[in-house]
């Protein structure tokens, strides 16, 4: 059995030209899709029209780890799981976007935007979404709330500072 499950995926980042008087290129994330065998590695312009092209970035690999459960656990109780993709702009060609990493995790997510860097997503499919939930349920144990007694009810010896 794979310790760590994982997913083969690509990314499909949008790239605009001339959006506004302000900006020469504008990226976004378009889409994550199970990678095919038909990818190949290299990445590739698939269409361009009307100053809008789209490039496939294929070879990105997702692995599940357990002590992430609990980033897991908050993207699919958020009401609307996503795929997390952290992308850089090139900065000897700002008409260049590429991916860097693809994730599950809420958790990691947040890293990366403390980090400063751009991170977008996009809904997972029902079928990913089924098979991470699937994990996280068989790996994950959230932990149980611990109630607090209100101060008012310490003795005021016992009551922290203010």
């Amino acid at each position: 059995m794979d310790p760590r499950p994982s997913l083969q995926l690509a990314v499909v980042m949008r790239r605009e030209r001339q959006p506004n008087r302000w900006e020469n290129w504008r990226h976004a994330l378009a889409e994550v899709v199970v990678d095919e065998p038909l990818f190949g590695s290299a990445p590739r312009l698939l269409h361009e029209e009307g100053g809008v092209a789209r490039f496939l970035h294929p070879g990105f690999k997702v692995e599940l780890f357990r002590d992430e459960g609990e980033g897991y656990h908050l993207n699919l109780t958020s009401g609307a799981p996503v795929f997390f993709v952290m992308w850089r702009i090139d900065d000897e060609d700002p008409s260049v976007a590429t991916p860097q990493n693809v994730s599950l995790s809420y958790n990691e997510a947040g890293r990366w935007l403390d980090a400063q860097e751009r991170v977008d997503n996009v809904p997972l499919p029902e079928d990913v979404r089924a098979w991470l939930a699937a994990y996280t349920e068989a790996n994950y144990t959230p932990e149980a709330k611990q109630r607090r007694r209100p101060q008012s009810f310490r003795a005021p010896g016992e009551r922290g500072a203010p």
